[in-house]
């Protein structure tokens, strides 16, 4: 079975943590919900801190929730979030998507928040997100969508955020238009009982704007993807001064709104 070839754009810089750790169930699965039953046992997909998968825990009481993640050190984190919440139903280990070291039929909920736009081949790993399901269970599965986002007022330097970041995830192998295409992924990977639907997080208040406004100034400056900007040609240190320059002026704006549009797929998997 294939190996994730993708580079992760992201990495795990405080910055970048500080979008994921505010991540909850509500904000970001809420499509999922009404679906959970007490009993159920979940697999969490590339769940980062663990925010997420602590909520998911909490909302199951009689079942179990394992997170995973590529990433042993984010687990760390992962691990302490769920002990602080006193969770005792919850696990983390290491895991790669496209290759799951779990039985055929073992989980009720396969979950993955803002995975598949990062992976090297999105439709082999909702396959193996499928055959470690239970029949009748659930492939959950949420990523946003880049070309999609929108904001106001206008900015050359946020557009030209836009473009740049498009272009270093698609040469670390990822799509980071992956929202529109999750229905079309999942018809490809053999799923049939799909419902597609949307959602957004949209940061509107002074509090709301600063705070997203400044993770993405620090993390154009200091992140992994800063990194692979500029080791990958498609930025000079110059040009990621002035995008993170543009993103502070934006935020001060204080008529600024943005909005981050979320392609969503819940899929059952046939009796």
């Amino acid at each position: 079975m294939s190996k994730e070839t993708a580079v992760y754009t992201h990495g795990h810089h405080e910055s970048v943590l500080r979008s994921h750790t505010w991540r909850t169930a509500a904000n970001s699965a809420a499509y999922l919900l009404d679906s959970l039953k007490p009993h159920m046992r979940i697999l969490d997909i590339g769940c980062g801190p663990g925010t997420i998968t602590a909520d998911l825990a909490a909302l199951v009481p009689q079942g179990h929730v394992t997170g995973v993640d590529r990433a042993p050190g984010v687990l760390e984190q992962a691990r302490a979030t769920a002990a602080v919440r006193g969770l005792t139903n919850v696990d983390f280990a290491v895991a790669d998507v496209h290759a799951l070291e779990y039985p055929d039929d073992t989980f009720c909920v396969v979950h993955a928040h803002q995975v598949l736009q990062h992976v090297g081949d999105p439709v082999r790993a909702l396959r193996e997100m499928r055959r470690v399901t239970r029949p009748g269970g659930f492939i959950a599965v949420r990523d946003a969508d880049y070309a999609a986002m929108s904001w106001y007022p206008p900015s050359e330097g946020l557009d030209d955020w836009l473009d740049l970041y498009r272009r270093v995830a698609r040469a670390n192998g990822g799509e980071p238009d992956a929202g529109r295409r999750l229905k079309s992924w999942a018809m490809r990977a053999g799923l049939s009982d799909i419902t597609a639907t949307s959602g957004t997080w949209t940061y509107a208040t002074a509090e709301e704007r600063a705070w997203w406004s400044e993770l993405w100034a620090d993390r154009t400056l200091a992140s992994a993807y800063a990194d692979h900007a500029v080791e990958g040609g498609h930025a000079t240190p110059e040009r990621l001064r002035a995008v993170s320059a543009a993103w502070r002026e934006w935020g001060k704006q204080d008529d600024a709104w943005f909005s981050v549009l979320h392609g969503e797929i819940l899929c059952r998997k046939d009796v």
